[in-house]
């Protein structure tokens, strides 16, 4: 398998779309979210991440979503493992081959370590079972591991078949440049995307997040790019408070895909249990918000 960097540009975080209270897997509502992506121009995307609840997935249901993303769209696909000891990751990066083969563009592996030599292993083992690369995911927030950005950068700088870094351990401000300037690969901001722009002046290759509007990410890394931070800035201010308000603790996911079945492309906004629902409270503020993306981004002609 191919171990060449990951293309700069907005990777999108792809939800995994539930049936109401059986929460069965919705295909229908995933190849239709996905075909928004490939339209809006994302450069790839990645599957089975954290905000596609793969975790709460069976291997069958696993397969099932990357069955449909493949039939669905040909765009590159990372694909990320759930777990955080070795075997398992194995496991699943070699499901995902069986799946996608050449289509794979990287597995998306978490830290499991504070220890470089530890880190190092756990990835030099995966790829050496799979030959897949590796895109190092630091989000001690998901998997309560956390590495110093000098460890992070001394483990995935011995390793060649590490393609990307995706960087979402608060302050990312710092963590991106830092990593930027240690490491010769893509890193990639995430969180929803609220800390963009101070991410793109500290040298990110673009976002890799499953905000609900990529259109707006997409602006502003095409606008960093041609431009100057005054012209990202002014792109991504219409989308800034949605982004705010989709990065609350603990019902994020909910909100997000409470966001994306209101604009159409999704049927259901189920979260799979113990993932929190989206309280009803916050409804009339998500509706106002989406209402001001849309006459912001209309009246700019984004749309």
């Amino acid at each position: 398998m191919s171990t060449s960097p990951l293309s700069n540009g907005v990777w999108g975080v792809v939800a995994t779309p539930f049936n109401g209270s059986t929460y069965d897997l919705d295909e229908g509502s995933l190849a239709r979210l996905v075909e928004h992506y490939e339209q809006v121009g994302v450069t790839g995307l990645t599957v089975l991440g954290v905000f596609g609840e793969a975790a709460a997935l069976s291997s069958e249901e696993r397969r099932a979503v990357l069955e449909t993303v493949a039939d669905t769209v040909e765009l590159p696909l990372v694909v990320g493992a759930t777990t955080l000891a070795t075997a398992p990751v194995i496991e699943e990066v070699r499901l995902a081959q069986e799946v996608l083969g050449d289509r794979m563009a990287g597995a998306m592996v978490q830290v499991n370590s504070g220890n470089a030599e530890v880190l190092s292993r756990h990835l030099k083992a995966v790829h050496e079972a799979t030959g897949a690369g590796v895109v190092v995911q630091d989000y001690p927030l998901v998997s309560g591991v956390r590495i110093s950005g000098q460890a992070l950068a001394a483990a995935a700088k011995s390793l060649p078949f590490v393609i990307g870094v995706k960087a979402e351990a608060p302050p990312t401000s710092t963590a991106v440049p830092a990593l930027t300037q240690a490491l010769d690969v893509p890193v990639f901001g995430g969180l929803g995307g609220i800390g963009l722009l101070d991410e793109l002046a500290g040298g990110s290759a673009g976002a890799m997040t499953g905000f609900s509007y990529p259109e707006g990410l997409i602006a502003c890394v095409d606008a960093w790019r041609t431009g100057n931070y005054e012209a990202a800035r002014e792109a991504f201010l219409p989308y800034l408070p949605l982004v705010n308000f989709e990065q609350q603790a603990g019902i994020a996911l909910a909100i997000r895909k409470e966001c994306l079945r209101q604009r159409g492309l999704i049927m259901e906004s189920s979260v799979r249990p113990p993932a929190l629902p989206m309280p009803e409270v916050l409804l009339d503020q998500l509706r106002r918000h989406l209402n001001a993306v849309e006459t912001a981004t209309t009246l700019q002609g984004v749309r």
